[in-house]
Formats: C-alpha cells, structure tokens, sequence
C-alpha cells in the first residue's frame, strides 16, 4: 500500500492538466488492471483526451500505485484558435523566425508603415478564422482577404477596405466575419518550401514529428502521391527533440550548410514552445529557405490543449469570441458543449454520442434539431437553468427534448434543474423530457410533483415523435 505522500502526490499529478496525450506505451511500467493510473490512461487513449508530457514523466516514474477502481468523467470541449498574427507573435517568443509584421486595428495604425515595416513587398491580410480569405468577398463588394503590393499607400488603401467590413468566404457563414484585425507583413522572397508539423497522434501513442521537403501545398496530397517524401518521427517523451534528431530531420528537408544548423534549431525551438504552450499541434507550412540564407516559419497553425487553460491563461486571454457564436461562448462559461443549427427543436442531452443519437433520431421522424448540447457528466441544477435560458434565446425553437441516461449523472439533479428553469424563464414551448439510470424514480417524482406541464416519455423513440408532434 503507498504511503499518504504518494497518494497526494499521484493526486495532484492528475488534477494536472494537459498536453494531449492520446496514449501511452512509453515505459515498460505495468500498471494493475484496476489502478487509478490504468484506468486514466486506459480513459485517455480510448476517449483521446488530453495528457500533460512532464505529468506522464512523473507517473511512470513513481510505478505502480493506488489498487483502487475509478470512474473518469469524459466531457469534450471547444477548442482554443488563434489568430495569424497571434500565432506569429507566440513563435517569436520562442525565438522561432518568423517574417517582420504589424498589425492594424484601425487605418491610423498604418501612417509612415515604409518606416514602421521596411519591406521590398508587403503582403496585407484580413485576420479572421476561416480559411479562403484569397478568394473571399467583402460585404462592400471589395474582392480578396489577401493582397501583395508593393506600394506602402496601396497597403494602407487595402487594410481601409477590410476593416471593420465582414469577410465572405466557403468557410464562413453566409453573411460572413467580422475583420476586426488587418496583418501588413513583409513578403518573404521564397527560394525552397518545406513542410513540418509537431503533433499528438493516436498512432504513435504520443508527440511525433512529420517533416517533407515538398511544402507549401496539401501535405496530404503529399503522402498520398509521393509517400517517400514524408518522414515520421516519434519523439521520446524523455529525451525530446535532441540534436541528432533535429539534424537528421534538416538533412531530410534538404537544407544544407549554414542551413542546416539554423534549420535544426528552428526546429528545437518548436519543440520548446510546443510543450512550454501546451499544444497539441505546431503546423510549420511552408517551413521556407530563402535566397538570403535564413530558415523561416512563413505560416503557422497551433493547436492547444483547452484543458490546460488554468496555467496558459496569457495565451488563452488572446481568443477572440467576436467571431463566435455568442451562445457557444455562453456555453463555455459552464463547461456546456453547444452548437447552434437551423432547426426548431432544442436538445439537451448527457454525452456526445446520445446528443448525436437524439439529433439523428428527431431528423428521422421529420423534423431538425435546433442544436448539439452535451451538458456531460458533473451537470448541476446551475448549468441547467444556464443551459436552459441558452436554448430558448433561440427563436426558431419551438420545443425542448431533454434525453438523459443517468450513469454518472444523477437524473434528480437534472430533474431538480428542469423544474428551477421551467419556473424561472416562464418557458412557453413544449417539453418533453426522458430520463433513465440513477435516482430515475426520484426524478420522475419532482417532475410530477412540480405541476408544470412537462410531456413524460418512456423512451428515445417516443420523446423524438412526442417532440416532433409538439410544433
């Protein structure tokens, strides 16, 4: 049996929050098949959750611990992303080299830009979340989220045009974003694309690096068509990214010389950040060689562990919700798991895949849901009444499915919370609840007791046709 001060010390360990980690095979440690660490990590290698490397270290090092059974609470949950000019500002950080730039907010900040950014060619973006900017269309008419010039004034004229304007693009709604941030940066005279990702994978059991001296385009393509030039290489959560392992990746992008040493270090310095940030991807793409002998991230994409937002707080302040849906940010605040649709019947369900099942379900008996809500496991009558006022913000609902199969969650806690919302927000839709599994009995008794007209169903199949009858 361990000692108390091994108990705190693996309890600690796992309220430490993480690196994704979606597996683990990296020591020759044998866990028992009911220990609270094999249970963890049997959790997060079949629900990809996230894993923190120094935690992981920690574990394996302290061996077998506590004979004990457990239960983990499995609860997705939506994902940070930043902006271009976000993620630029992170790498240099990190001493990774990226292209000189400035970032407008308003035109002001573009007057004397040759003094302020001093480039041969400027290349002006619109900041927004969505691919295409390229081809997109401003709500002005103004054609191009993405324009090179060489004339400062033109540069100034064009961050005027996007602006403060909603950016149209195959991947924004239909009325587009808002581009509230314009990036002037210089253009970076390209001799040679190459392509670098650091990354969780399930397949590897932890952090791999995937490097091709073919960048610049569709890494997919890439290994579909040309599978020789990908190169895969799992990094040892012990070791990490060493210098033979940073060189033997710059010899396979092809870099040679002086660029090659430059070229490995770039490559050590985004390990570095990759842990220090908790991420669970870096995308370099391209990772360029340029005519004057620099090495240089052109165009980054960073993933984080969303998990770990209590100990990256500065990184985390950077998200901007102007972009979102203003009820999946309301969501969030409660650890509630929203996605608005075109439909008019509400859902609020426990768990992903249920919530998924239930859609489908009310789909197949003729009518849309008007949402994804996955309330999880540790609900309480608190994130009901939010949940709740969530789904009825939403005009186009004209009618509320509640699904719960209590495992974890208690259905009198979700019952309880029903009838606080019912009473509080003076709902005015229909209702149609079923529960089943823990403390169900209960449940259905303060829902009978509560006087409210609440519509019982018996099962999954008779709470969709219930619901789809109610509008």
């Amino acid at each position: 049996m361990p000692s108390l001060g091994v108990c705190l010390v693996i309890s600690l360990l796992f309220n430490i929050s993480p690196t994704r980690f979606r597996s683990f095979h990296a020591s020759p440690v044998q866990f028992p098949s009911n220990s609270f660490i094999f249970c963890t990590l049997r959790n997060q290698a079949i629900f990809g959750m996230a894993f923190h490397i120094p935690t992981l270290r920690n574990v394996v090092r302290l061996g077998k611990c506590i004979p004990t059974k457990c239960s983990v609470n499995i609860q997705s949950v939506r994902h940070l992303n930043l902006l271009e000019y976000q993620s630029k500002t992170l790498l240099e950080k990190y001493n990774v080299t990226v292209q000189k730039f400035i970032v407008a907010d308003k035109i002001d900040d573009t007057n004397c830009l040759s003094a302020k950014l001093k480039a041969g060619e400027y290349v002006v973006k619109a900041q927004i979340l969505a691919g295409g900017r390229g081809l997109g269309v401003f709500d002005s008419g103004f054609k191009g989220g993405v324009h090179l010039t060489k004339d400062p004034v033109k540069a100034r004229n064009l961050v005027g045009e996007m602006l403060n304007r909603r950016l149209i693009t195959k991947q924004t709604p239909k009325d587009g974003i808002p581009v509230n941030h314009v990036m002037v940066a210089e253009s970076v005279d390209i001799l040679r694309e190459t392509y670098l990702c650091i990354l969780m994978d399930r397949e590897y059991n932890g952090p791999v690096i995937i490097a091709s001296p073919a960048g610049g385009m569709d890494i997919e393509d890439v290994a579909h068509k040309t599978p020789e030039l990908i190169k895969t290489l799992p990094v040892d959560i012990f070791e990490g990214v060493t210098d033979a392992m940073a060189n033997d990746l710059a010899e396979f992008l092809l870099f040679k010389g002086d660029l090659k040493k430059k070229a490995a270090q770039e490559i050590k310095h985004l390990w570095e950040m990759f842990l220090k940030v908790d991420a669970v991807q870096v995308e370099i793409n391209p990772f360029v060689e340029t005519p004057q002998g620099q090495v240089v991230s052109v165009d980054a994409k960073i993933g984080f562990d969303d998990n770990a937002k209590f100990r990256q707080q500065e990184i985390f302040s950077m998200e901007d919700t102007t972009e979102c849906d203003p009820r999946e940010v309301e969501a969030n605040k409660y650890n509630l798991n929203y996605i608005g649709m075109d439909g008019n019947i509400g859902c609020l369900v426990n768990g992903a895949g249920l919530a998924m099942a239930t859609m489908d379900i009310i789909q197949l008996y003729g009518a849309s849901p008007a949402n994804f809500l996955d309330v999880g496991g540790t609900v309480q009558e608190q994130q009901v009444l939010q949940a709740f006022q969530i789904l009825t913000s939403d005009k186009n609902v004209k009618a509320i499915l509640v699904n719960v199969f209590g495992g974890i969650v208690n259905c009198a806690t979700i019952a309880s919370g029903i009838v606080g919302a019912c009473k509080r927000i003076e709902l005015k839709v229909p209702l149609i609840v079923r529960l089943e599994g823990t403390n169900v009995d209960a449940a259905k008794q303060i829902l009978k007791d509560s006087g409210l007209p609440i519509q019982s169903a018996s099962d999954l199949d008779d709470a969709a046709k219930k619901a789809v009858a109610s509008i």
